[in-house]
């Protein structure tokens, strides 16, 4: 079983989504420029990626100087003390770009073992913030805080079900999700990391998705496995940051779709 830190981790991580916020907030739809990651293709990167994650590796050198750093912007800073904190300040850069309210915050702690033990997704525009840990996983929001807990769904055919953007799977892995999607009546796309905050609420029951880097996905298994949720790999086996991944609300639902995503488990 996974064992809370013998520190105040959720403490630490709320105080980088703030210093986050107050990166990111300021220039939502206010952006002036967007830069491009890719000489082909296109992965945009913008100062509130930037900004919010230099605040957040600020906090981190004066609260858990001796933790280890994995960003999306700034790259690995090795530490010394068995704990590493993944850092995604902006998922969802597309949806920021375009003005669309469904990028988050991530930020995840990973033990020496590389299980993620706290998670917390934070979304500023709407104020919720998502808090996962071995005890329980809470949605604080407007100054008040409840338990989260997954739905009962335990039917695909009855499911709602999300991946961020099937063209960038491989043609094995949209052949698994186009079985999901033509099996569960209601679909979802384009949310990224909010889709997982919502299925740790109990509104959506299942997330897909493959090709996730490690700071993607840190944040968002403590949250769901807290809320009483399942985050498996797309062979079945407990989830650990990066590459595929699945999250489902029960054992039932999970094995339904399962059937289809072990053909092109990695």
């Amino acid at each position: 079983m996974t064992k809370s830190p013998d520190f105040d981790a959720v403490s630490v991580a709320v105080a980088l989504a703030d210093v986050a916020r107050a990166a990111t907030l300021p220039l939502f739809r206010a952006l002036s420029h967007v830069e491009n990651k890719k000489t082909e293709g296109f992965d945009p990167v913008t100062e509130a990626d930037r900004g919010a994650e230099r605040a957040m590796r600020s906090v981190l050198a004066e609260l858990r100087p001796d933790d280890g750093i994995n960003g999306e912007e700034y790259g690995v800073q090795p530490g010394s003390s068995g704990w590493t904190w993944f850092l995604d300040p902006v998922d969802g850069t597309r949806a920021f770009v375009a003005g669309l309210p469904s990028w988050t915050t991530l930020i995840g702690l990973v033990d020496e073992a590389g299980d993620a033990v706290v998670g917390l997704i934070d979304q500023p525009v709407l104020d919720e913030r998502y808090i996962g840990t071995p005890e329980g996983s809470v949605l604080r929001s407007a100054g008040a805080e409840a338990a989260l807990s997954v739905s009962a769904c335990n039917d695909l055919r009855k499911a709602v079900i999300s991946t961020t953007d099937p063209f960038i799977m491989t043609p094995a892995e949209q052949g698994a999700w186009t079985h999901l999607r033509h099996t569960a009546p209601l679909v979802r796309y384009g949310l990224d990391a909010y889709a997982y905050a919502r299925l740790a609420a109990g509104t959506i029951d299942l997330v897909a998705e493959a090709g996730l880097a490690p700071h993607d996905t840190a944040a968002l298994i403590p949250v769901i496995r807290g809320a009483g949720g399942l985050a498996c790999d797309w062979r079945g086996q407990p989830a650990t940051p990066g590459g595929q991944i699945v999250c489902a609300s029960g054992p039932e639902l999970l094995e339904q779709a399962l059937i289809s995503l072990r053909r092109s488990a990695d």
